[in-house]
């Protein structure tokens, strides 16, 4: 008799933590792999459900994927998020996807590259970045620009040193501490600096929307088509799977037509006050 197929959107798949990095004092990277049956692959910008047994699920971006193995990157914001950062190594918890829409780095070819990223924004970029160094030949210039309110808050502090063989790396701070020698200000003043051809560009950018915004417009204000600009987006998402409308933006359901969309289709919704 054939064994009934698993539903990864509806069910939770159990993973065992392998692996632990702490960021900072609330931020942690972990690193899952299956207990038996692995999920799909999952596309850099895609997002899982992960479950804390007990506790909850929230959605988690892929910081990396490494065959069957999943690392996610996370800050205990609330009980959920903060059981996940809890974490340690052999430990298990259980895991629904992929879900949403990625950063179809592939669209890009021939192009120079700008990625932006604001804060935890970042996490999810990480997988882009590390498929556009992997693969030179295949992208023009690559530009990273990193913001964080403060120079602890910098994820991956060796990984963006290691970057820099391959890409143009900067970052900045916006409240420096006494060691800090490195730019000062919001990410946006980093554009300045970065190489890219504006006619030939594809940029991709995560983090606070505020942030979003700023980005957005001043990449398309310097020649960036809109439709070359891909956001990734956040709301309160539960099922992950377009069904109880938390994440709804507009006609958007985030968690099925999101979280990554194209500026084009993004900037009109984010001018809609939300009551």
């Amino acid at each position: 008799m054939t064994a009934p197929s698993v539903d990864s959107s509806a069910l939770p798949l159990p993973y065992r933590v392998v692996g632990r990095r702490d960021e900072s004092a609330d931020t942690a990277t972990i690193a899952l792999e299956p207990v038996g049956t692995p999920l799909p692959p999952f596309a850099p910008g895609r997002f899982a459900m992960v479950y804390a047994f007990g506790v909850g699920d929230v959605p988690l971006s892929v910081s990396g994927v490494d065959g069957d193995r999943l690392t996610h990157t996370v800050r205990a914001v609330g009980a959920i998020s903060g059981a996940l950062h809890a974490l340690r190594p052999g430990e298990t918890v259980g895991v629904r996807g992929p879900f949403g829409t990625g950063w179809d780095l592939p669209a890009a070819a021939g192009r120079d590259l700008v990625v932006v990223a604001g804060g935890i924004g970042l996490a999810p970029l990480r997988p882009l970045v590390l498929a556009a160094l992997a693969a030179p030949e295949g992208y023009g210039r690559l530009n990273v620009l990193v913001g964080a309110r403060e120079p602890g808050g910098l994820l991956y502090p060796a990984e963006l040193t290691h970057w820099r063989g391959g890409a143009r790396v900067l970052t900045t701070v916006d409240r420096p501490d006494e060691r800090w020698q490195g730019d000062v200000g919001v990410v946006t003043t980093l554009l300045d600096r970065a190489a890219f051809d504006p006619r030939a560009t594809t940029a991709f950018v995560c983090g606070p929307e505020p942030m979003i915004r700023a980005t957005a417009d001043e990449l398309a204000r310097r020649g960036v088509r809109p439709d070359r600009i891909r956001v990734s987006l956040e709301r309160t998402m539960h099922c992950g799977t377009g069904h109880c409308g938390h994440c709804q933006l507009g006609p958007l359901l985030l968690c099925r037509d999101g979280p990554v969309v194209n500026w084009t289709r993004a900037q009109p919704l984010l001018l809609v006050r939300e009551l």
